[in-house]
């Protein structure tokens, strides 16, 4: 029984890991390009803000889901 708990706490941990690693890289790479963007054409400043903000939510969307799944791991603890 110990060893269950032991994956379980193991799998929660890669869960939320995980997800919030990538959540970021994606965060940082579409910012920096978003940036680029408005650096070259910044008579479409408004537009870039817009697809950015809209394309951060959605990335952190992600973390968001790795946490929901570590917490229905938690949830199937005997």
């Amino acid at each position: 029984m110990d060893l269950v708990y032991g994956l379980v706490a193991i799998a929660v941990a890669l869960a939320i890991g995980l997800s919030t690693i990538g959540a970021g890289i994606g965060q940082g790479i579409a910012a920096g390009k978003a940036l680029e963007s408005m650096g070259r054409q910044p008579e479409l400043y408004s537009k870039f803000r817009v697809t950015m903000i809209l394309a951060m939510g959605i990335i952190e969307a992600l973390a968001i889901y790795g946490m929901l799944f570590a917490f229905i791991l938690v949830g199937y603890m005997p």
